[in-house]
């Protein structure tokens, strides 16, 4: 497709222009008749949080996405440019995207009015109408609306009130755009006041200097609701001027949560070496964000993001991909042994409360590893008291001694002399993949774990190795 190249040429094409939140609106109609995705890659929030962004949209709002670390805000603030056009046309070399049939800005008033429909057009794609600031302290009013450029105007030899003196900031040059504002309540409240007239009147107050310049933007911002007591607040009248709130949550259900982990952690096979994750062990590893979620030692009020278990989980494949190496295995396959290691992830995304420093983050750590495993433990084995097993610990003085770097084949052959061990293993075990060895190994691991987590069995550390007895 020939995109035009002047106005003249724009006129003749037929092209009708229409505002931001219109194109927005008329795109996402288009889609939703079409049944198409809106927003890929989103998982859990069909039915909660995409249908608030869909009204919206629909509604022609400015929006406020609002929810605790690692849900999704900025992921979806970021697919917000697949709602506009493919290409917008502008006025070319304008600073803030001018429509070439409605200019704004001095520059393109004047070049239309010398050039006509000579007037050269550019074309911008989606991802270029969309920027994005992190919100800071030191963030100005310059950095968002703009300033006089004394330097501009004597080499021009303007006036200081003329707009060509003026350097835009970031908004207008959003203009006919969407415009993304993160952490929001860390702006300053003299930095958000200054949005007042952006967002109502779209006025631009530059330096005491007044413009009527009526701005084309879609303004989102987002926030976590611990941020307005912690760092700061969204100032009252700024709220009342953005058209709807986008509350956003954490997995509701368990699978959720796993299908998250299994999209976003970075477990692609390595170096030719398959890499096999028992259902259980996704199943655990969700089971301990759910519980630090819950769990009274850690500050509730600040979250406990996604990465938690995507994080959590790279870490326990990379611990038995050390495992695969050290022993030549050709598959890579998490156990129970390996979710210690998932603490490096975990202390670092909890914030914990009283209670929580007092017992320090190792020990919730630990806890919360006991607690995910004896859930999931349950929904296989509840129904097994597993006692012809717990007796051959207890009557015959029975130990199982292993560390997190034998080799597969030779715990299961430890765990044949352990009574009821390894047929309770593939009874209840039986869809996961026990034809490998390394499987088989990590689902032996897991009841030994389960026993220990529910004080069947005890736990010890010797010498970098753990005995069950």
């Amino acid at each position: 497709m020939t995109l035009p190249k002047t106005l003249g040429d724009l006129k003749a094409s037929g092209y009708t222009p229409r505002s931001v939140k219109t194109e927005m609106r008329a795109n996402l109609i288009e889609r939703l008749k079409n049944k198409s995705a809106l927003f890929p890659g989103v998982i859990g929030y069909d039915d909660t949080v995409i249908p608030q962004i869909v009204h919206a949209v629909l509604s022609r709002h400015d929006m406020i996405f609002l929810g605790l670390r690692g849900q999704a805000k900025s992921r979806m603030i970021r697919m917000l440019p697949s709602l506009l056009d493919e290409f917008l046309p502008i006025v070319d070399s304008s600073e803030i995207n001018d429509d070439p049939f409605h200019p704004v800005s001095k520059f393109a008033r004047k070049t239309i009015a010398e050039r006509g429909d000579e007037t050269p057009i550019a074309w911008l794609d989606r991802e270029r109408r969309f920027t994005e600031k992190l919100a800071t302290p030191d963030v100005t009013i310059a950095d968002l609306i703009g300033d006089i450029d004394p330097i501009k105007a004597a080499k021009m030899r303007l006036d200081l009130a003329d707009e060509e003196a003026m350097h835009f900031g970031l908004i207008p040059r959003a203009n006919r755009g969407v415009f993304a504002v993160n952490e929001a309540p860390d702006l300053s409240p003299k930095i958000q006041v200054g949005l007042f007239n952006i967002m109502q009147e779209r006025d631009v107050q530059i330096r005491g200097y007044s413009i009527r310049m009526p701005l084309d933007v879609c303004l989102v911002f987002s926030a976590n609701p611990q941020d307005y007591t912690n760092r700061g607040r969204i100032v009252t009248p700024l709220k009342d001027r953005i058209g709807s709130e986008i509350r956003t949550h954490y997995p509701l259900t368990r699978e959720d949560g796993m299908c998250i982990t299994d999209q976003e952690a970075d477990v692609a096979a390595r170096d030719g070496m398959a890499i096999v994750i028992p259902t259980f062990m996704k199943q655990i590893v969700e089971e301990m964000a759910r519980a630090a979620r819950e769990a009274k030692e850690v500050e509730q009020a600040s979250g406990v993001s996604a990465r938690f278990s995507i994080t959590s989980m790279e870490n326990i494949v990379s611990s038995a991909e050390r495992r695969a190496l050290l022993n030549g295995e050709k598959v890579i396959c998490p156990r129970a042994c390996d979710l210690v290691y998932a603490m490096s992830s975990m202390t670092g995304k909890m914030e914990l409360s009283y209670a929580g420093e007092e017992l320090g983050a190792e020990r919730v750590s630990r806890r919360i590893i006991r607690q995910a495993v004896r859930i999931v433990f349950n929904e296989y084995f509840g129904h097994d008291d597993c006692q012809s097993t717990v007796d051959w610990f207890q009557k015959d003085a029975g130990s199982f001694m292993l560390d997190d770097s034998v080799p597969a084949k030779e715990l299961i052959g430890q765990a044949e002399t352990v009574h009821g061990l390894l047929g309770r293993v593939k009874a209840y075990l039986k869809d996961e993949k026990l034809d490998t060895p390394e499987v088989f190994a990590s689902a032996i691991e897991f009841m030994l774990e389960g026993l220990y987590a529910h004080k069947r069995l005890s736990k010890t550390s010797v010498k970098g190795k753990v005995a069950y007895g």
